[in-house]
């Protein structure tokens, strides 16, 4: 019903496509295929403390700063403890 077009952060769901830095980078500067620039720079992770829980608020609280409804933001984030980074946690 919502599915991006195209990749998505495998960190905070956001479509890579929307990452204005083309995306995270990796250990040897070049761009990760998994991770946006918001999630990830230099091969580590740029939030390493934050929990799932933690990192779906965020993205909840950044779309509603967009205007986004709460209701379609909680549908948005649902598939976020489902993405590589929480997956196995």
């Amino acid at each position: 019903m919502f599915k991006s077009k195209g990749p998505i952060c495998q960190s905070c769901g956001m479509p890579l496509s929307r990452d204005k830095q083309g995306g995270g980078t990796l250990a040897d500067g070049s761009r990760s295929s998994d991770f946006c620039s918001h999630c990830y720079a230099g091969g580590v992770f740029t939030h390493p403390e934050l929990t799932l829980e933690q990192m779906v608020e965020r993205v909840q609280t950044k779309m509603r700063e967009m205007h986004v409804p709460g209701f379609l933001a909680k549908r948005l984030t649902k598939d976020i403890p489902h993405l590589k980074r929480w997956a196995g946690r």
